[in-house]
């Protein structure tokens, strides 16, 4: 079945705040199947709509449209960013959290690389440690191996000593 836009756009609306619906209610209410309308999310995503998940709660929102809510209110007076919290059904305190969220993923990241960094150096040294310790005993085998060699040759030129 062929949707307007304009019915497209109704029915989406409804996913924001103040309304704040589930895909599954919408769909029960509007009689339009629930793929058909997390498709047409998709596509609105994709254009790059501001659209949360099932959850009727912002946290419920993906990281994604939480970056994208700050971008979309980096530039914004306190007075902008509160007409805009008034519209998405959030609170400032959540965005600015979530900036905060935003600036510490770089941070992490940072101390992750360190971490693995210094895991590698660690693999590193263990690894020589073990191909030293490896050459080690290979040569005390290989002194083993020919001490047993010429034991053997010494026992078939002088005969054996213990009988």
């Amino acid at each position: 079945m062929k949707y307007t836009e304009e019915r497209k756009e109704a029915v989406l609306r409804k996913l924001l705040p103040p309304h704040n619906r589930t895909i599954t209610s919408l769909a029960e209410e509007e009689g339009i199947s629930t793929a058909t309308l997390y498709n047409w999310r998709k596509q609105a995503r994709q254009a790059g709509r501001l659209l949360p998940n099932n959850s009727a709660e912002p946290e419920g929102w993906s990281s994604r449209d939480k970056f994208n809510a700050v971008l979309e209110t980096a530039a914004l007076s306190e007075v902008e960013l509160a007409e805009y919290c008034r519209r998405r059904g959030l609170y400032v305190e959540q965005i600015q959290r979530w900036r905060v969220s935003c600036e510490q993923a770089n941070d992490m990241a940072a101390a992750g690389a360190r971490r693995d960094t210094e895991a590698v150096k660690t693999e590193r040294k263990r690894s020589r440690d073990l191909e030293r310790e490896l050459r080690r005993k290979d040569a005390a085998l290989a002194e083993t191996a020919a001490l047993l060699a010429l034991r053997k040759k010494a026992r078939a030129i002088w005969g054996d000593e213990d009988e």
